[in-house]
């Protein structure tokens, strides 16, 4: 039976989703990159949310939620009409059908956003509009069948409250597979032209997030206000081991530093949310920003990809970290959902599983990201010219610029 007070909530909770795409992400992006390209990071992010807005509900939805072929895909192609959706969700009662769908959209959107960090400065605008429909239809849609649309993982006890392995893993590690088929840029040093607008776009993230990880109890009630508890939670404790690893290793605390440590408290909590408490959220946004920060300022340097603003340092690693961290907590009187604890609670069972989901979304998202963007590069290229990217993409993509001076 539809529920007033959780359509009211699920409504609220869509928009705050989609905040934080545009402008979210996209400023947070935008003020990382130099000045010269600080529009194209900007349309990267808006571009594919409007992209992938049409392609959910031409095919995303129906082959995500609707129905299931061996565990692998869903079974409904066809385009969804407003009529069928008016209905109650099938997973969530208490919503209308369409609000359920909207709300799920949101989440696809932000996944392929977050992506764009990676080959930001470098990447061709034309490819990348390619890129996002072959992306969302060969990694995106099968993978999220797989955990939440009644698929072989969800079957086999993989929990992902918030899209911990759905969004933030896929888009770190296609992230990872499409900056080393792409290459480095000619200039690798970060400097941020604009740390203000990241200031901005982080908090539109922390304030967005809220809707993203709350708003997925699917009602207004005890499970999301706990999921929001553990948010904010996580993010301060992030934002705070950031700092400290900074402040370790260079003797300073940074800006930067406390911006992306939150940002690693919010990835990493997202797939446990809805499973665990305070006192685990605090240790789960802690440890993802040391080991976040280890990735971004040690692995990285190491193997010499240029992932250029950390999507799989920050949101891979993070998002590795809180479904095993699910594996680990969670704590089945928090949420009726969970069929077994984690190994606070003396079982292996929800680890291993948790550990298998894992280990094969990576694989298949890597995999096929890397054949994707692979064959894009030979077909008409990913890289826009030498002089384009020395000069800045604003002006030579666009015919655009930031900044007026004069």
């Amino acid at each position: 039976m539809l529920n007033s007070g959780d359509t009211a909530w699920m409504l609220i909770s869509t928009a705050l989703v989609i905040l934080m795409t545009i402008p979210g992400v996209a400023m947070f992006y935008s003020g990382l990159t130099k000045r010269e390209n600080v529009l194209n990071t900007i349309f990267l992010s808006f571009v594919s949310f409007g992209v992938v807005s049409l392609l959910w509900f031409l095919f995303g939805y129906g082959l995500i939620f609707g129905g299931d072929i061996s565990g692998i895909i869903g079974t409904q192609i066809s385009s969804i009409s407003l009529t069928s959706l008016n209905s109650a969700s099938e997973y969530a009662p208490t919503i209308p059908g369409g609000l359920f769908a909207i709300f799920q959209m949101t989440f696809a959107a932000i996944t392929v956003a977050l992506i764009s960090g990676a080959v930001v400065e470098r990447i061709r605008f034309s490819s990348w509009i390619i890129f996002i429909p072959l992306w969302f239809t060969f990694v995106y849609v099968p993978v999220a069948h797989w955990v939440w649309g009644g698929g072989f993982l969800q079957n086999l006890g993989v929990y992902d409250f918030a899209g911990g392995i759905v969004v933030h893993l896929t888009s770190g590690i296609a992230a990872l597979a499409l900056a080393l088929v792409i290459g480095p840029r000619h200039d690798q040093k970060l400097m941020p032209h604009h740390l203000g607008y990241s200031v901005i776009g982080t908090g539109l993230l922390w304030f967005g997030w809220f809707g993203f990880n709350a708003g997925s109890a699917l009602s207004a009630g005890n499970l999301a206000t706990g999921a929001m508890i553990v948010t904010n939670t996580s993010a301060a404790a992030g934002m705070l081991g950031w700092m400290l690893m900074d402040r370790i290793k260079t003797g300073k605390p940074t800006l930067l530093g406390a911006l992306s440590g939150a940002v690693a408290g919010l990835a990493s909590i997202t797939p446990a949310a809805g499973f665990v408490d305070i006192g685990a959220s605090i240790f789960i946004g802690f440890l993802a920003a040391m080991i976040c920060y280890l990735a971004v300022s040690w692995l990285k340097p190491l193997l010499g990809y240029d992932d250029a603003l950390d999507v799989f340092g920050i949101h891979g690693v993070s998002g590795v970290i809180g479904t095993i961290g699910v594996g680990l907590f969670a704590i089945p009187a928090l949420n009726p959902a969970l069929t077994g604890g984690g190994l606070i609670t003396g079982s292996t069972a929800l680890l291993t599983s948790q550990v298998i989901g894992v280990v094969t979304v990576v694989i298949y998202t890597f995999t096929v990201t890397y054949i994707l963007a692979s064959l894009l590069k030979k077909w008409r290229g990913l890289r826009v010219e030498r002089e384009d990217e020395i000069q800045g993409l604003d002006i030579n993509l666009h015919e655009e610029t930031g900044y007026r001076l004069t």
